[in-house]
This record gives structure tokens, sequence and C-alpha cells, in this order.
């Protein structure tokens, strides 16, 4: 395996943690890890796929065209957290879950631990597709294992630098290059009757791209217990940073992805934003009356001249426990996440920014995008991605550890304590969750 290899979160689990997490097995003749399961049926088969991404229907509707033999039917919902994941438990816990489904890959460890995931290793097509995919993308499938494989990478969230060019040209104000000149810009922008940016206090998984670009690590597992530690050097680094901020009024607060925070935009009072590929059309949906003023530049820096980003969000196409066609499943998700005419389809209608190598450069991703002054962007977030840390690993309850971090960042952002003690206590709140699941914990 090229991917620098992380902490195996599969060698940690006992029996009886696996029993406690309460998702158990649907029994299916494909969910061992030998090569012999992963065989074709001899058969028509059809495949069930849940995913929230949109327009995934006209990529499916191509394979379809293209595989009488192997049919998928697709249905859509929620986000993960916003309901599909809880519905995907549901579904395993009483043995009806559907054959794939989308998982971010901060949530493969969760169905990894309560062993919902078919290892799709027992593929060799799968384990031949590796050098196919960006090595941190890769990493972040095989959770740390040699030969394991929870997920087809499919999509990706290279974090860059948003930022309104025509008020920086205006005002005289260079674009930051490094975290010191950004809060340098912030005063500058301030002065100028703007914030130079919102933060927010719900996506505690932009701040942890920040984390993440910093060098930092939430969760470590050495085979036998994991390590929570979210109050560590380039956390607390992070952390006090943001709080600076946020204390001098240098940054707004606005809730995200409210009217309110659309209309800061929208206006011309904020900005820039440090956010990831997928935020392009955040923009451009949420400020329509900014067209053309926008540019994209890679990350500032916290030290001078180095090359680091960090990534918010991306997923993978997982096969779960139960399905009887693990062969047909993972040939699906492979051809979805890899050909070009399915990674055309998915960037047209959804704006999803490939997990491949050769997936950067699609043709669609190489033109001048008009709401950013023409700026190809999607260069830049292709060397960004070329930036992010493969060793980056993601704990077992992340969706429990958001919600316990974003309450004391609600807090903070409102002056009420810091961002270091929301994070403190969303360590203890993690590690107890764990423990109330049978979850080994590092002393």
């Amino acid at each position: 395996m090229r991917s620098t290899k992380r902490a195996a979160a599969a060698a940690l689990l006992t029996v009886s943690a696996l029993a406690v997490a309460g998702c158990a097995a649907g029994g299916g003749s494909s969910s061992g890890g030998d090569a012999a399961s992963c065989e074709p049926a001899g058969e028509d088969v059809t495949l069930t796929f849940t995913s929230w991404i949109p327009g995934i229907e006209d990529a499916v509707a191509m394979w379809n065209e293209e595989n009488p033999d192997i049919q998928v039917e697709v249905q859509t919902g929620p986000s993960g957290n916003a309901g599909t994941y809880q519905n995907f438990f549901n579904q395993l816990e009483a043995g009806n879950a559907p054959d794939l489904g989308q998982i971010e890959y901060d949530a493969l460890p969760n169905f990894r631990v309560q062993d919902g995931l078919v290892d799709l290793g027992a593929c060799e097509d799968v384990l031949a597709a590796e050098d196919q995919f960006l090595d941190w993308t890769w990493g972040q499938v095989t959770l740390g294992t040699e030969d394991e494989v929870y997920g087809i990478p499919q999509d990706q969230g290279p974090m860059a630098l948003f930022y309104r060019s025509d008020l920086f040209e205006q005002n005289g104000i260079e674009v930051p290059t490094t975290w010191e000149e950004y809060r340098e810009a912030a005063v500058k922008v301030r002065e100028a009757g703007g914030y130079i940016t919102n933060f927010s206090d719900s996506d505690i998984n932009q701040f942890a791209g920040f984390v993440w670009q910093a060098g930092g690590q939430w969760f470590e597992n050495d085979g036998d217990a994991w390590t929570v530690n979210l109050t560590g050097e380039e956390s607390t680094t992070v952390a006090d940073y943001w709080q600076d901020l946020i204390e001098n009024d240098l940054v707004s607060t606005y809730p995200a992805w409210t009217d309110e925070w659309n209309n800061a935009y929208n206006s011309g009072e904020v900005w820039t934003w440090n956010s990831a590929v997928w935020g392009a059309n955040s923009i451009l949906s949420g400020a329509p009356d900014t067209s053309g003023n926008w540019s994209v530049a890679l990350a500032p820096q916290w030290n001078a001249g180095e090359e680091k980003a960090g990534n918010w969000g991306g997923s993978s196409i997982a096969v779960f426990n139960g399905t009887e066609h693990l062969y047909e499943a993972a040939k699906f998700a492979l051809w979805l996440n890899t050909s070009e005419e399915a990674l055309t389809s998915l960037n047209e209608t959804a704006q999803i920014y490939p997990a491949t190598t050769a997936g950067l450069e699609l043709p669609v991703l190489k033109e001048g995008v008009e709401f950013y002054g023409g700026q190809p962007i999607y260069d830049v977030f292709a060397e960004a991605a070329t930036q992010v840390d493969p060793n980056f690993t993601w704990g077992p309850t992340m969706t429990q550890t958001y919600g316990d971090v974003s309450d004391g960042f609600k807090a903070a952002a409102q002056g009420n304590g810091t961002l270091l003690e929301a994070l403190e206590e969303g360590q203890a709140a993690t590690i107890s969750t764990l423990e109330a699941q049978s979850i080994p914990v590092a002393e």
C-alpha cells in the first residue's frame, strides 16, 4: 500500500464491544473477508443503493443502460447526519440494509465499530484500484489496515481561501498567505467596515480541517485502544487563534447556512471564507449579487513557505453487511467513482470533486468559472488536494463529538467561555461515550 498507514480501528474491537454497539451483521454470504466471497453471482442482479447526492440518478441511469445484468435501484434521502445514517443503523439492526450506501469519511469508523460494513479488500479489483486514488483519500477508507477496504472514495474537500478580490484590491489589502497575515488583514478589513470571515460555531468539521492542516491529530489507535486528544498543541494553537479573532470583533458569528449568513456574503460584509472545494457552489448560490468578484487562493499557512492543506468533507460508497452481491456491488462502486463519464456527470449535477488523480484532470474541471471572474478555480483545489496529510484519523463517534464541541463553540462565540474549553469538554464527553459503548480507551 502506498498510503501511510494509520492505526487500525478494526483491530481493537472485541466481540463484546461489537455486541454493545448494537448493529449486528445481517448475515449475508459476503460479510467475510476471504477472496472466495467476492465472486460473480452468475445471474442477473439488482442492487439497492442509498445516497443524498443531487442528480446521482443520472449517473446510475448510465450504469443501468450499459449493464443490463447488474441493475441498480437508487434511493435518495437527507444528508448523512440529517437522517440517512440513523436509517442505515436501523436497517442494519433489522437485517434489511441496502447493498450500498453513501458514508462520509468521518462516519466510516462508526459504521465499522458497529460491524456494519463489508471488507471490499476481498475483491481483487478493489485492491488493484488503489493507485487511482489520492493517497490520503485511500487512507480514509482503509482505516489503517494493510489489505482491508471499507468503502470506495468518491469525493474530497481540500480547503482553500475564497476571497472578494475586488474588495481586497479596492482597499489595498494583500491577499494573505499565512495565518499571521490573515489576522493583519482582518484588522484592515474591519477598519474598512467589514469582517474578514464568519466564524461558524456549528461547523466543527471545518475547525477539524484547520487542525488537520496544522498537523494535529484528534484520535489515534494502537490496535488495542483509542487515544482521544482534542486539546493537543496544534488544536490549542488553532483554538487560541480563532478565539483572538472572536474576542477582538474581527470575525462575524452568524449561524452558518442561514439567510443571515448568505446576506453577509451577498452584501459584502464578509470578505473571505476558508472552505472546501464544494464551497464554490455555496457562495454562488448564497451570494448571487457578487458574481465575478470572487477568487480562490491556496489556504494561509501556519509557517511561511509551507505547503499544507486541510480537508473538510468527502465521502465514500460502502457496501453493507448482509449484501449477497459483494462482487457486483464493488464493481458498481468502482465504476461510479473512477469512470470519466460518471465523474463528469456527478460534477455537473452536484459539483462533486473526485477522489481520483485522473478525476482532477477532467476537462470540466479545467474550465474558467464565470462567477469567479473566469478563474479556473479547480486548479487551485487540485494543488491543495496534494497537500493534505494522509495521517489524520477520525474517531468512532464523530457525530457525538461534533455535537459536544458545538455546544461549547456556540457559547464561546457569544463571549461565554472559550473555544479551548469547548474542546476540553468535548474530549471528556467523547471519552465517556466511547466507554459507554465498551470501546477501549487508552489510559
